[in-house]
């Protein structure tokens, strides 16, 4: 099904670039292609899906390199987030031979972590810094007012997935202040708060 909206951001950590196709008139649905060569090249491709109220309920990630490919979809059903996972070839040996640290394995051992989620966070995508700034109304909240947040941080391209608190703080401007317990960003974001601008990560590029 053909979607109406498309954003593209240019990645500044690395040579690389996200391309998502997606709806915004009911909670958000998207597509999206993540390119990237850090630590190795690879493609991650998503799916994700929110509520009308953009509570995240589905996030479905496949990453894909030379010799192998890893795949993790998270489901919330009655208030559970369910995990699953699917890995073919070795990415540990292509770490390895690349001078990297292994990767750990995809998912997590227990999803009960991830109970009280509401957001998920796909690293690296500034796609998904939207999800609680939608979710909380930040642009219309009171500024310099912190909203903690309970997220499933999805790394790539291991699809690891752990339980983290996040912080966010709208500011003036149309810039919003994310932070985790080790870093801090103030990003930039459009009236619809998609970021624009995401200081050290991506860079939002338009036609």
């Amino acid at each position: 099904m053909p979607l109406p909206d498309s954003l593209f951001w240019e990645r500044k950590d690395a040579t690389g670039v996200e391309h998502a196709l997606i709806d915004a008139r009911n909670g958000l649905y998207a597509r999206g292609t993540v390119l990237v060569v850090k630590p190795i090249a690879y493609t991650c491709r998503y799916e994700l899906r929110t509520d009308p109220a953009w509570a995240s309920a589905h996030l479905d990630v496949t990453t894909e390199g030379a010799g192998w490919t890893r795949s993790v979809r998270l489901e919330l059903a009655a208030r559970r987030w369910r995990v699953v996972t699917a890995e073919q070839g070795d990415l540990d040996a292509v770490l390895s031979a690349a001078g990297h640290a292994r990767a750990g394995l995809p998912g997590i051992e227990d999803p009960d972590q991830l109970f009280g989620v509401h957001d998920v966070d796909l690293g690296g995508s500034p796609l998904t810094n939207t999800l609680p700034i939608r979710r909380l109304e930040l642009l219309k909240a009171e500024v310099n007012v912190s909203h903690r947040i309970s997220a499933a941080l999805v790394l790539v391209p291991s699809l690891e997935v752990m339980q983290v608190d996040q912080i966010y703080t709208p500011l003036d401007n149309g810039r919003v202040r994310y932070a985790s317990e080790t870093f801090s960003a103030d990003l930039t974001v459009d009236d619809d708060g998609f970021v624009v601008d995401y200081p050290g990560l991506a860079k939002q590029i338009t036609s």
